[in-house]
Order: C-alpha cells, then structure tokens, then sequence
C-alpha cells in the first residue's frame, strides 16, 4: 500500500525543510499577534503574505488547485480551507488559521487556532484539547512505530479529554517536494497498524476537533467545510520529521 510513492528526506533536505518551517512560524506569530475583534479575515491575508515576502520565501497555498489566497482562515464552525474575505472577526470568535511557505522548492505547514478577544471556556477548552492531541500525536511518531500509533494517539488524547468530536473527512499528510504526499495521516487509528515510520519521512499532524458531530460539508465556493451541527471546531498542525532521535517539529520558532 505504501512505499515507492513515500519521499524520505536526508539530514540536509530536512534542513531546508527546518528553514520554511520557520518561516510558518513566523506567518502564524504574526497572524495571531493581529487578531483581534474588528480585523478582518483578509487583514489576516494580508499579515502573512507580508511575512512571506519579507523572507524570500513562497506561499505554497496561494494558487493551490486555484485556491484565492495565502492563507486559510476558518472560523467558529468553519474546520479547515476557509477562505479570507471581508468578514469582521468579532470578539468571542474562534478562528483556525492555516499557512504554509516554500523555500528552495520544500515545504513547511502548519495551523493554530487563536481566540478572539474573551471567548467561552467550552471553546478555550476546545483549542487546549486539540492541541494537546496534536503534541500526542507527535510524541507517538518516533522511527520503528506505525502510522496507526499516531492516531491512535490522538484520537486516545481527545477521548479521554470528553465528549468531542474527530474528524476524520480530513487528515494529515506526507509533505516535502510538494505540499501533500503520502501518506495520509488519520487522526484516528490502530496501535501497530499502517506504515512502519522510518528516518526522513516528514508528516504534517493536522488533528480537527469539535464540540459536537465530527461530520462536516463543503460549501458552494467549493473549499470550505463547516460542521453539519453547526458546532465550532478548532484544527492545529506542524510539520513533524522522523529522525533517529525520535520527531522533530520543523514549524516551531527559530
């Protein structure tokens, strides 16, 4: 099922990927440091695309299968490939934000979810949780485990923190020479099940999570996806290198 189509990375090739995985840092500091209620999706755009030229690098998002813009801005019951517009962030919002740059033809990807002034503690929760499955599933991708151990380990996370919902219409992914490679990376999964994870295999670790059904639909302009609940959800995300020394997150701060 997998193997040939798997790009496995050398310690140099990880390297570069280290240098756009800060420049996502960056975009994603920046993004969070301006939000706040009456900025506007786009404003947020515009913060990141600013950021990315400022380094020299490229985004790998804009244009991507004809996608509008630098960055995904996915608010309150929106899950993930929101697309900035003009809409006015408002305080008690929950909003996803997705980036990701090229630099020297490798990728980096990353995603938080960021508070919009004072937010319910239900929400404030559900950020907490997601990510802390994020850091779960992290922990689980060291060189000799499988792919399902890494779902499993968030899934495990997320269950034991309550009543929420995965999902599991949208995953992680292979990342390297193009944004999305093999393999998928599911954010459920069975311990010892999948592929067996090696040295240079570089994975994005994208949990979704929300406070009621994980079901989603797209909407007409064909990229978003909302809750069919109406819910909020929250996504975090990095780019995680397996090496012989276990995982080494490539989109964290210089």
């Amino acid at each position: 099922m997998f193997g040939r189509s798997v790009e496995y990375k050398s310690v140099e090739q990880i390297a570069v990927m280290r240098r756009a995985g800060v420049v996502v840092a960056d975009v994603l500091a920046s993004v969070r440091d301006t939000v706040a209620p009456g900025v506007t999706t786009l404003d947020l755009d515009a913060v990141a695309r600013r950021v990315i030229a400022q380094h020299g690098a490229t985004s790998n998002f804009l244009g991507y299968h004809g996608f509008p813009a630098t960055i995904c801005t996915s608010v309150n019951d929106e899950v993930v490939h929101g697309i900035p517009s003009g809409r006015v962030l408002e305080s008690g919002d929950l909003v996803s934000v997705d980036a990701g740059a090229i630099i020297d033809g490798w990728h980096g990807d990353a995603a938080i979810t960021v508070a919009v002034g004072e937010v319910s503690p239900a929400d404030a929760e559900l950020s907490r949780v997601t990510e802390a499955a994020l850091w779960a599933g992290i922990e689980a991708a060291r060189p000799g485990a499988r792919l399902g151990d890494v779902g499993h380990a968030i899934a495990s996370s997320i269950q034991a923190a309550g009543d929420y919902g995965i999902v599991e219409g949208f995953t992680g992914h292979g990342i390297g020479t193009a944004m999305h490679q093999d393999p998928d990376v599911p954010n459920v999964g069975r311990a010892g099940s999948g592929l067996r994870l090696k040295p240079g295999l570089v994975i994005a670790i994208e949990p979704m999570v929300t406070r009621g059904l994980p079901y989603t639909q797209v909407l007409e302009d064909d990229w978003t996806a909302v809750t069919v609940d109406g819910s909020r959800a929250s996504h975090w995300e990095h780019t995680v290198a397996i090496t012989t020394d276990g995982p080494v997150v490539l989109t964290l701060p210089a």
